[in-house]
């Protein structure tokens, strides 16, 4: 393999502490390679380097002949612009001259014969450029990527348009393709499809992206970002955080000893001064270059701290909803649909963008009332939202003045903080904390957003896309809290491990209007669909029996929506597991009524005793709930 492009001694500041510090990196022809690192590090600023964007305070680049295309962070404008046009405009001069001649053939095939001359013209400078294969190339992409050439950007979502943005970057057939967070604002499914786009791909690729799927999937090497250097870990997404974390304990291991032996010397140093006039010289010029290499020591960034401020428990019953329909025009939104929600579930929804997601969350919410149906909702909700678009920040205020709400004290989880003191829990210093959310990167509005989302008390978590954008170190640790959250969480995204990670139960938008319920992560969801796909296949080729009107088959909705005579795929896991739950409950809660029987255990403290039986009720519910559910399922198997 050949080396496209170099980076050597790479230098490039924006601030105090460098973004590049003589930095090395190269990549080679066919690679895949995922720049990782925190949020803030400049993994953006290294891409636009490469784009030649932005030019390196020091060092050089070597990529001579070598064409990069680059896949910005932000999908394109929805402008009036047709998706030929802007995807013709990524060849310069001579997209431009296709972009022209495109227009004026629509202009000749209406009959508009003025622009016949201008027509001749601008066909012999295509001519002349042997600009016909880019038309070639133009067409290919976009029948490759199914876009429909006529259509005009204002007429597509986001997931569409970043596929728009694709086309563009491919036309120019580069050598080396730049991805940064592809997979922000698509869906699963379109998702799945860039990955096959993305590995049919004949040249390199340098991507960011916060989804360890898709790094899983694509990256043929990690490069690490951290405190201006760059190291490459050959091999998988898996043996780069084994080799890091290894790497940071030995880190940490020779900055103790470091630190111990400065520490030494500067006792050495005082001493020095009141035993005795004269010192070793070499001595001191050797401190004095210790303390010039702790002073330029830049730290690790540490982890954020997400604590979430849980309130009182709500209702055992979130929402109840009996045959609900809601509809907009002649779209079904949601359709026939029975959703019981109960205290402490943990559900994803999960569908194409614009299936009704969003809406049905509403409806949940009581924002929005259901066209027809029977609902009940719950009471004592206390809801803490995550908005995908942040609309609960202020772009013109500070970071602490959008979650502080303007106060200099906030209290979190019962006790009063300064709002600078809990704004460094979550990586903000006291200096950035007053920063505008407008010069904020994306993870760190998003990072904001968690602040003021986990300050106030709440017992139902809504997130709507929550990961976009945050460094891995920070989404792991917001999975954690999701999984300890004891309230009910609503959680809308698109990360198929964070999904796996956090989802106790998953509602599948299947189309039109019907929403189905599998209980398990995403990873069920694959196996539904086959089973799914299977039974159809099945049925396509097994004749009806005679007699019977093949139209009765069609007449229960699909979905969750009808109680299934016979078990569905999700309900016959549910009820393979429900015995596994019952014992393990059982077997709990007669380990600590063994406690609460002794008798020295309530002449311990209040503190100790309260968790255990609050604990015991807990179980003894939970247990109930789940032998009703048993019965309900093995009596609708034996119907």
């Amino acid at each position: 393999m050949s080396t496209l492009l170099q980076l050597k001694d790479a230098q490039l500041s924006f601030g105090s502490d460098p973004i590049l510090d003589h930095a090395d990196f190269a990549i080679e022809d066919g690679e895949r390679v995922c720049i990782v690192g925190r949020n803030g590090a400049g993994k953006s600023s290294l891409m636009k380097v490469i784009d030649k964007e932005v030019l390196l305070d020091g060092g050089t680049l070597n990529m001579s002949g070598i064409r990069v295309a680059r896949l910005p962070q932000d999908p394109p404008a929805q402008a009036d612009v047709s998706v030929y046009d802007y995807v013709a405009e990524g060849l310069a001069e001579t997209g431009a001259l296709l972009k022209r001649f495109h227009q004026l053939s629509h202009l000749l095939a209406q009959g508009d014969e003025s622009v016949l001359n201008e027509f001749g013209t601008v066909q012999q400078a295509i001519d002349a450029r042997d600009g016909w294969q880019l038309s070639t190339a133009i067409d290919q992409v976009l029948t490759r990527l199914k876009l429909d050439p006529e259509a005009t950007l204002a007429q597509l979502s986001g997931g569409w348009l970043r596929r728009v943005a694709l086309a563009r970057a491919l036309v120019v057939q580069p050598h080396v393709l730049l991805l940064d967070e592809p997979t922000n604002h698509l869906d699963i499914d379109m998702v799945e499809w860039l990955e096959q786009q993305l590995l049919d791909f004949q040249g390199a690729i340098i991507f960011i992206s916060h989804d360890r799927a898709f790094i899983r999937h694509l990256a043929t090497r990690i490069v690490d970002l951290d405190r201006g250097k760059l190291a490459s870990f050959p091999g998988d997404y898996d043996a780069y955080l084994s080799q890091k974390a290894h790497l940071l304990e030995v880190e940490a291991t020779q900055r103790a000893e470091f630190d111990k032996k400065l520490a030494q010397e500067e006792a050495w140093i005082r001493q020095g001064v009141k035993a005795r006039r004269t010192r070793n010289e070499g001595r001191v010029r050797a401190l004095e270059d210790l303390r010039k290499q702790r002073a330029a020591r830049r730290e690790l960034l540490g982890s954020a701290k997400l604590n979430i401020s849980e309130g009182s428990r709500s209702g055992k019953i979130v929402f109840a909803g009996e045959q609900v329909n809601l509809s907009f025009g002649d779209k079904a939104i949601i359709r026939n649909l029975d959703l019981t929600i109960q205290r402490g579930d943990k559900i994803a929804l999960v569908g194409p963008n614009g299936c009704g997601k969003s809406t049905l969350i509403k409806v949940i919410l009581h924002q929005l009332d259901p066209d027809s149906g029977k609902v009940k909702y719950g009471t004592n909700i206390k809801v803490a939202y995550f908005d995908q678009h942040r609309a609960a920040l202020d772009p013109e205020k500070s970071i602490a003045e959008n979650v502080g709400d303007g106060k200099q004290d906030v209290v979190h989880q019962g006790r009063p903080r300064h709002i600078l003191s809990y704004l460094q829990d979550f990586l903000f210093s006291p200096r950035q904390s007053q920063t505008p959310v407008k010069a904020l990167s994306g993870g760190e509005r998003n990072r904001a957003l968690l602040a003021k989302l986990f300050l106030p008390e709440s017992n139902v978590l809504i997130l709507d896309e929550p990961t976009n954008d945050l460094d891995v170190d920070t989404l792991e640790l917001l999975e954690q809290i999701v999984s300890d959250y004891q309230g009910t969480v609503l959680l809308v995204s698109h990360d198929r491990e964070f999904v796996d990670n956090t989802a106790s139960s998953i509602l599948l938008f299947e189309g039109d209007g019907v929403v189905s319920e599998i209980v398990g992560g995403y990873a069920d969801v694959q196996h539904y669909l086959k089973h799914r796909s299977a039974q159809a296949s099945a049925a396509i080729k097994k004749p009806t029996p005679a007699g019977t009107n093949s139209g009765d088959q069609k007449s229960e909705p699909k979905g969750s929506a009808q109680r299934p005579k016979k078990l569905s795929y999700k309900l016959q896991r549910e009820l393979e597991q429900l015995p596994k739950d019952i014992e393990s409950m059982e077997a709990e809660l007669a380990t600590l009524q063994v406690q609460v029987n002794s008798a020295e255990f309530f002449a311990k403290p209040h503190e100790h005793t309260e968790p255990v039986l609050t604990r015991v009720a807990e179980l003894e519910e939970a247990l109930m709930l789940a032998l009703e559910r048993w019965d309900e399922l093995e009596q609708q198997q034996g119907n």
